[in-house]
């Protein structure tokens, strides 16, 4: 046993013991979980993972470098809840568990610094991702020749980034978007991150739909990172400063919902309420703000939607992003509102359920598995013959997008409220 490992030893745990008692250790999880089909392996099923929480809780083992390794390689993906009978709440305990980890296991020195670059410098701050994105902007082609020189993560990195770069600019919404005609509702929109600076066309054309069905569309200017990523990798604190600067920065009294079009971030703002419990002050508040959260696809779902009148004669596959098939239940909605545009084909993705292998920065973090899951999915999108992806978060878009061009592919990768603005006469810049 390392040093490192002899460190880490048992102490009182704080993971929920109620929450571990609900699994009756049947073993349905594992054929949903993209670890263990891989790799066979109990101690990589939910299963495994929740008799190592157990016996960490019940003070028999530590976090060593063998059990920390295990649970490294979990994609929080929460397949394995739509899966389980009893209701396990394995997301909540998993991120119980590697918040302890975080104060009780050295981690190596490689791997603070990534955390510290990706998650607490880059991601969460749209400004300083846009200003690290500037030499890519400038000498792009250059620096992608010479990512094989760079170190590993950083190459990974430039190649998950999209070929072109958006022009901001050119998606630029105003802090409020009119309802097109009669206003029938007024909503506030999470632009997000990495979702401002790389996909500021899903934002783009998130608003214009939302006008076209008499939407006014406010964006609050003091909105944050939503703290998906810090309370998925042990930072469950810094998650709450960010679930609190967004109580403060959404307008609840003046909105009917809050629309999120990231996977990721809506899944997180409906947790706010369970995150911020504790809290007197601001507890009442974050449990307002989720239940008025409300995906895109999830919002357009139940209100009476404007006819679609300009054809998108494409083939269509449709990729379920993990957060919003397992952690919102969001599967039918996307679907149906793409089986709505005239002239679009939409055909089944298999597996589709199963996860790309982004999962946040995993595929930084654990890029192994992270490429044996995309290329699983490139297959199945291949498959199809589809001339479009379609899928709800931006991990995924960036992920299906470089496993696609690995292969040569021409495959297009959107958000699918893009071929919705389109199909509603939009002209994406």
């Amino acid at each position: 046993m390392s040093t490192a490992q002899s460190q880490a030893t048992a102490t009182q745990s704080s993971i929920p013991l109620d929450d571990l008692r609900t699994c009756i250790h049947c073993g349905l999880c594992t054929s949903a979980c993209p670890t263990y089909l891989k790799l066979g392996s109990e101690l990589d099923s939910p299963r495994g993972r929740i008799y190592l929480m157990s016996a960490v809780q019940q003070g028999r083992i530590g976090w060593t470098g063998e059990v920390v390794k295990h649970l490294d390689l979990c994609l929080e993906c929460r397949a394995c809840e739509t899966a389980c009978p009893s209701g396990v709440p394995y997301g909540r305990l998993l991120e119980a568990a590697r918040d302890e980890i975080a104060k009780a296991y050295p981690r190596p020195w490689r791997e603070r610094l990534l955390l510290k670059v990706f998650r607490d410098t880059l991601f969460p701050y749209p400004a300083r991702l846009r200003l690290a994105l500037w030499p890519v902007r400038i000498a792009g082609g250059l620096i992608r020749k010479l990512s094989g020189i760079l170190p590993d993560e950083l190459g990974r990195m430039l190649e998950l980034l999209p070929q072109e770069l958006p022009d901001e600019r050119r998606y630029r919404l105003p802090p409020v978007v009119p309802a097109a005609g009669e206003r029938r509702y007024r909503v506030a929109l999470l632009t997000g991150c990495v979702g401002s600076v790389l996909f500021a066309r899903a934002n783009w054309a998130t608003a214009r739909v939302l006008a076209h069905n008499g939407c006014e569309v406010v964006i609050p200017q003091d909105q944050g990172c939503c703290g998906a990523l810090h309370l998925h990798t042990g930072a469950s604190e810094t998650a709450r400063e960010f679930a609190r600067r967004n109580l403060k920065a959404f307008p609840l009294d003046d909105v009917d919902a809050i629309i999120v079009n990231a996977a990721g971030c809506g899944s997180t703002l409906k947790e706010y309420g369970d995150m911020l419990a504790g809290d007197p002050a601001a507890g009442p508040v974050a449990e307002r703000l989720s239940a008025k959260t409300k995906d895109i696809s999830e919002f357009l779902s139940q209100i009476d939607l404007k006819p679609m009148t300009h054809p998108v004669p494409k083939t269509v596959a449709y990729h379920d992003a993990c957060h919003l098939a397992h952690g919102q239940g969001i599967r039918k909605e996307p679907r149906e509102l793409l089986a709505q545009v005239p002239g679009l084909r939409l055909v089944e993705l298999r597996d589709a359920e199963i996860c790309c292998g982004s999962a946040g920065i995993y595929n930084i973090l654990q890029p192994e598995m992270a490429e044996r899951l995309l290329d699983d999915k490139v297959d199945a999108i291949l498959a199809t013959g589809a001339e479009v992806v379609a899928t709800g978060n931006p991990g995924c878009l960036m992920q299906i997008a470089k496993g696609l061009a690995g292969r040569g592919g021409k495959v297009q990768v959107v958000h699918p409220i893009e071929i919705l603005a389109q199909a509603y006469g939009e002209a994406l810049p």
